[in-house]
């Protein structure tokens, strides 16, 4: 796929139970511990806000099966509400679409529903080894704020832990 194909319009749809073979597909291959199905059950049942993303294309025109169908997923988010913040729990693009920009604007949209919610600040852990996740979310604005120390297991089987470190970002309100 090209960057601008991947320039589609976007559709955030409310992830459902029935999304979770396509959503653990990408996680199984996106994650040195990727999320269990009970762990994305778990989300749904708790009222996190949880969205499937995937092109927003009218499927007539298109093949079946194409990143371009609308019914096959590019990514998908959870995220935690609280009082004040957004705190962002798990974001992951499909393999195959990432370097051409998705990352950047589903945080966009993310940012966006945090202004509409009247929630000041998002906040997010990222593993210090997710070098394009860090760049990604330097790039954005996010600012570090903490470490959580061993946060994160750090390779299977073996024990080891990492630590996390702790981005947030402020968002502008309107008045």
């Amino acid at each position: 796929m090209t960057t601008r194909e991947c320039e589609a319009e976007l559709s955030f749809m409310l992830m459902q139970e029935s999304d979770l073979d396509q959503v653990l597909a990408i996680e199984d291959i996106s994650h040195i511990h990727p999320w269990s199905r009970g762990n994305f059950s778990d989300s749904l049942a708790a009222g996190h806000w949880a969205y499937c993303i995937c092109s927003q294309l009218d499927q007539t025109q298109l093949k079946p099966g194409s990143f371009l169908d609308p019914n096959v997923l590019w990514a998908y988010c959870i995220l935690f509400p609280a009082v004040d913040e957004l705190h962002l729990l798990n974001i992951t693009v499909s393999s195959q679409l990432r370097k051409l920009g998705l990352g950047s604007r589903i945080m966009a949209a993310i940012e966006g529903v945090a202004a509409q919610q009247t929630m000041p600040r998002i906040i997010l852990e990222v593993r210090p080894s997710n070098a394009s996740a860090l760049a990604l979310y330097n790039k954005l604005g996010y600012e570090r704020i903490g470490v959580r120390k061993n946060y994160y297991s750090a390779t299977l089987g073996d024990g080891s832990r990492e630590d996390a470190i702790v981005m947030a970002k402020s968002i502008k309100l309107a008045q």
